[in-house]
């Protein structure tokens, strides 16, 4: 078993969110691959056993416990396996459904992948959930853009959906990790999306992961794709539309992810980005 380590929506080793990446997991089985993404220690690794004519079925493990989709170990796979086998389609099978991936070489030398979510959807956040939400952020109702109003968005994983009422608020993160984490356990929640608009089409976003065991993520597709379907819901764009998502920033590790939005209702999202290689001194 080889265990490759990548960062996804950068193209600095610096920049991104770290995955774990095994492109061949044939006959490992759930408290084995658990043990490695423990041992890999990132917030996600991505496990791939190969089927026929580029179908894989794929797991994601973080360091705690299985979660249904991950978008940026999704990219950091499928570029992984381009670099390997060249650059085409790839059609994984997840838990949340299938998840069409496509990658392309670039002319800087750079490969970018594309995932289509599973069709998004959301609900409403009820009045408890988002009081305890808040408390646990350690927010108040003045914190939050009115504007975009708090949901809970799925495109393979269930985010709630926060707006930040100002770029410091986003900035401020000091939040109650043993509280959100049992409130996001109650609620099946996977990671938090904080965002705050800096324009009509460009967005930044926090993404707290307690549940997982990680303070917060560097770079969410999963819950980027889920945003997009929020934003069509809501008619807060006017697909199609394509919104940029700057995420990591505040941790110190930039990331850039691309969300197509599509017109049609219902319709799956997708995410772009790149990924690179971590060097072995720092997977060590």
């Amino acid at each position: 078993m080889e265990i490759l380590r990548y960062a996804a929506f950068s193209a600095d080793p610096a920049g991104g969110n770290p995955a774990g990446v095994v492109l061949d997991a044939t006959g490992l089985g759930d408290a084995e691959m658990q043990q490695v993404a423990a041992d890999v220690g990132y917030s996600e690794t991505a496990f791939l056993v190969p089927g026929e004519d580029g179908h894989f079925e794929v797991r994601y493990f973080s360091p705690k416990a299985e979660v249904p989709f991950c978008g940026h170990a999704t990219i950091a796979s499928a570029v992984a396996y381009a670099e390997r086998h060249g650059p085409g389609v790839l059609q994984l099978a997840t838990r949340a459904g299938l998840v069409e991936v496509s990658t392309r070489l670039q002319a800087d030398g750079t490969t970018t992948a594309t995932l289509i979510s599973v069709a998004p959807r959301s609900r409403p956040i009820s009045a408890g959930d988002l009081a305890v939400l808040l408390e646990a952020l350690r927010w108040t109702p003045d914190d939050l853009d009115t504007r975009l109003p708090p949901r809970v968005a799925f495109a393979g994983a269930w985010h709630p959906v926060v707006a930040a009422v100002s770029r410091q608020r986003l900035a401020d993160l000091d939040y109650d990790m043993a509280a959100l984490a049992s409130l996001m356990a109650q609620r099946d929640w996977t990671t938090v999306n904080l965002v705050y608009r800096e324009s009509e089409l460009v967005f930044h976003a926090r993404n707290p992961f307690p549940p997982g065991g990680v303070v917060e993520d560097a770079a969410t597709g999963a819950a980027a794709a889920a945003f997009g379907g929020l934003l069509r819901e809501l008619g807060l764009v006017v697909p199609p539309a394509t919104v940029t998502v700057r995420q990591g920033h505040d941790m110190g590790r930039p990331s850039l992810l691309t969300v197509e939005i599509p017109a049609q209702p219902g319709t799956g999202i997708a995410v772009t980005g790149t990924a690179v290689a971590l060097p072995q001194v720092e997977a060590a």
